[in-house]
């Protein structure tokens, strides 16, 4: 049974909106990471904040919902409300479900509200507990558009969105809705920020992956929100694959078996054979052991290669957001204007590590080779979760 992702929102620090986003993305634009202080005591730190206004959060819910989570969730979701309320109207409230990855959601609110508790001894009126809860987004989106269906957040770290995906794909397969809104969004928040910084895992400027210079992470915010459906549609889902190797709580097993699983269990899903992916977005987040990792996976994976590159040096590491947005890049390539199949280029200092296999990084101006129509993305994640997608034409 297959599942298409028929609509996609989309905002980060490339944009706002499916075109904006696309136009930076294939430029390998260098706006989207900036220097940024406030987060960090005494210091600034590149990100990748987004810039767009923000929509409110409707009044009906501004009292429970609004923060800046779902603020970024929502201008997400209003780029697709069309398709949205066509589909309620199709299948009905009931047969709609709503699957949200985040690691972060209205933590960042709530944390205020708790060092004003610590200072003042009371909580400040606009504390809510519920900004804090791992559901909370999707229930916004639930209680926005009045749905019934299955509801629920995902939270494994940095897998958290690819895995949205292959859950509302289940749910499509089992029959128990006939659409679902999956996605990721994160936002920028003090803890995550000073957590890793305090695990000395920020680069100071902007972050390169797979390069011999490279020296951690920049982190962004995201939200990406697809339809998907049993309908066809413009890009279909056609595989993904799932591992836990649960080698170190935040070091990845060195050796990439982990990864490697997650790539084979996607291609043997898809019905592929590795010859048959046409790009690999990786996860690459430009830290030492997780970059080696991923090149050792790549190379066991791919023996023969394959063009790939990592957008993070042009978002930042959206954490829980990062797979549904990488997806997200993928069918923006696949769905590119005038079958130009642009494809996210790979923007570094051009010096690999010699250490780590070599990999075919795409440079500025690449396109899909001709007849290319399966495209892969991998997220991995703390504590060895890994998560691998196979995004295709579905024509």
């Amino acid at each position: 049974m297959n599942s298409y992702l028929n609509a996609l929102g989309v905002v980060c620090a490339l944009g706002a909106g499916k075109a904006a986003v696309a136009e930076a993305l294939f430029g390998g634009s260098d706006e989207g990471i900036r220097p940024v202080s406030g987060w960090i005591p005494g210091r600034e730190a590149p990100m990748g904040a987004a810039r767009a206004a923000l929509p409110p959060v409707p009044a009906a819910l501004a009292s429970t919902r609004d923060n800046r989570n779902n603020r970024l969730l929502l201008a997400a979701a209003l780029e697709i409300e069309s398709d949205i309320r066509a589909a309620i109207a199709r299948f009905g409230h009931a047969r709609v479900g709503v699957i949200i990855g985040t690691s972060t959601t209205g933590i960042d609110e709530a944390t205020r509200g708790i060092g004003d508790y610590r200072r003042d001894g009371a909580w400040p009126a606009d504390y809510r507990y519920a900004h804090q809860e791992l559901g909370a987004p999707a229930a916004f989106l639930a209680e926005w558009l009045d749905l019934a269906g299955p509801c629920y957040g995902i939270s494994t770290a940095c897998t958290s969105s690819a895995r949205a995906l292959l859950s509302a794909r289940r749910l499509l397969r089992m029959g128990v809705c006939d659409a679902v809104l999956c996605g990721g969004a994160d936002t920028l928040c003090g803890l995550p920020i000073n957590g890793f910084h305090a695990l000395e895992a920020m680069d100071g400027t902007r972050c390169n992956p797979f390069s011999q210079h490279r020296d951690g992470i920049n982190i962004g915010e995201a939200a990406a929100l697809f339809l998907m459906t049993r309908e066809h549609g413009p890009v279909q889902l056609f595989g993904g694959g799932a591992s836990s190797d649960a080698h170190h709580m935040s070091s990845p097993d060195p050796r990439g078996l982990g990864a490697q699983a997650a790539m084979r269990a996607a291609l043997a899903d898809a019905g592929l054979e590795a010859s048959q992916i046409d790009y690999l977005n990786l996860h690459g987040t430009a830290t030492e052991h997780n970059d080696a990792m991923e090149a050792l996976a790549v190379d066991a994976v791919f023996p023969h290669g394959v063009p790939c590159s990592s957008t993070k040096s042009l978002t930042g590491h959206t954490l829980g957001a990062a797979g549904a947005l990488e997806a997200a890049f993928c069918w923006l390539s696949l769905a590119d204007a005038g079958s130009h199949r642009r494809l996210p280029p790979h923007v570094w200092d051009g010096q690999p590590d010699p250490t780590l296999p070599s990999l075919d990084l795409v440079t500025h101006g690449p396109r899909l080779a001709r007849g290319g129509r399966h495209l892969m993305s991998n997220s991995f994640a703390f504590g060895g979760n890994n998560a691998t997608l196979i995004l295709g034409d579905a024509t």
